[in-house]
C-alpha cells in the first residue's frame, strides 16, 4: 500500500553521524546518508544557508533530501554544519566567518567525501552555501555544483572567473520573486561562466517554502540523470517519520526577508 511522502518522511537508507576535521583544527558535525543496500550512483555534499539567519544542516531542503534521495535516487547526501554552526546534530566548533575561514570546512567535507570513496561528487550551495560554493568548491574532486538562490554575496567576479575557466557544469536555480537575485539578473551576472545554466523556477522564493520537490527534482536530473523525474510521491516499503518540531521558532532555511548586507568589497575577494 503506497503511502503519501510528507516533510517529515525518512525513507529507508543507510545514516550515520559524521564528522569533519579542518586544516585550522575545528572539529565540524555532519551526517552522511547512502542508499539502504546498493553503493551510491553519486554524491551531494551541501552547504547551509547563512547560520547566523537559521541556516543549518537541517535546513529544509537538505533535511528532505538527505531523508529520501537515497532510496529515491541512488544517492549519498553529506551535510555538515560549518563553524559555529548548530542544529539537532550539535554544535561545529569554531564561530562564523563570514565567508573566510569556512574554506576550511568546504575543504574538510570534499577531503571526507575522498576519503569515504564517495561517487562523483557534487557540491550543492544554498543561499550563503552558494557563495561558498564558487569560491572554494572549483576543487579537482568535484563533478560540478548546483547553486540555491545565489546572492553571490560574498563570492567576487574573480571566483566566478575560477569556474568559468574549469569548465565544470555550474547549475543555478533562481527563485522568481527572490528577495536577492532574480532570474533575469542572475542569466546576466552568470552570463561570465559559459557553461553555467540558470533555471529560473516561477513562484519560487528565497526560502524555497513550497517548492523543495522542484529543487530535488532538478538536483536529480543533473547529479542522476537515469532517474526519471518528477521524483515519486508516494512509497510502497517502510518509511519512518522525523521530528521536525525542533526548529517551529526558526526559520526554514536563511534569511528574514529583509536584506543583510555582506563584507565590504575589500574583504569579498
Amino acid at each position: 500500500m503506497s503511502t503519501a511522502i510528507r516533510a517529515s518522511s525518512i525513507l529507508p537508507g543507510r545514516r550515520e553521524d559524521i564528522e569533519l576535521h579542518t586544516a585550522d583544527g575545528l572539529r565540524l558535525v555532519g551526517e552522511l546518508a547512502l542508499p539502504a543496500d546498493r553503493p551510491p550512483v553519486a554524491t551531494l555534499v551541501c552547504l547551509h544557508p547563512l547560520p547566523t539567519h537559521g541556516g543549518m544542516m537541517d535546513s529544509h531542503v537538505f533535511r528532505k533530501a538527505a531523508w529520501r534521495l537515497p532510496a529515491l535516487a541512488d544517492l549519498a547526501v553529506l551535510r555538515f554544519n560549518t563553524r559555529g554552526t548548530s542544529s539537532l546534530r550539535g554544535t561545529s566548533e569554531g564561530t562564523f566567518d563570514r565567508a573566510v575561514g569556512e574554506r576550511y570546512d568546504v575543504a574538510a567535507a570534499i577531503e571526507y567525501a575522498e576519503f569515504a570513496e564517495l561517487p562523483n561528487i557534487w557540491l550543492v550551495g544554498w543561499s550563503f552555501g552558494t557563495d561558498l560554493t564558487l569560491k572554494y568548491g572549483c576543487d579537482p574532486a568535484i563533478a560540478g555544483a548546483i547553486l540555491l538562490s545565489p546572492p553571490l554575496r560574498f563570492s567576487a567576479p574573480a571566483d566566478l572567473a575560477t569556474w568559468a575557466a574549469s569548465g565544470r557544469p555550474l547549475v543555478a536555480l533562481v527563485p522568481e520573486f527572490d528577495d536577492y537575485l532574480r532570474p533575469t539578473e542572475a542569466r546576466e551576472r552568470f552570463a561570465a561562466v559559459p557553461q553555467a545554466e540558470v533555471v529560473g523556477v516561477p513562484g519560487a522564493k528565497h526560502l524555497w517554502v513550497g517548492d523543495a520537490e522542484t529543487v530535488l527534482d532538478e538536483i536529480v536530473r543533473r547529479v542522476n540523470p537515469a532517474v526519471e523525474v518528477p521524483l515519486p510521491t508516494t512509497w510502497d516499503g517502510p518509511m519512518e517519520a522525523g521530528d521536525v518540531s525542533a526548529y517551529a521558532d526558526r526559520t526554514v532555511a536563511s534569511f528574514a526577508d529583509t536584506p543583510v548586507p555582506g563584507p565590504p568589497a575589500s574583504k569579498a575577494d
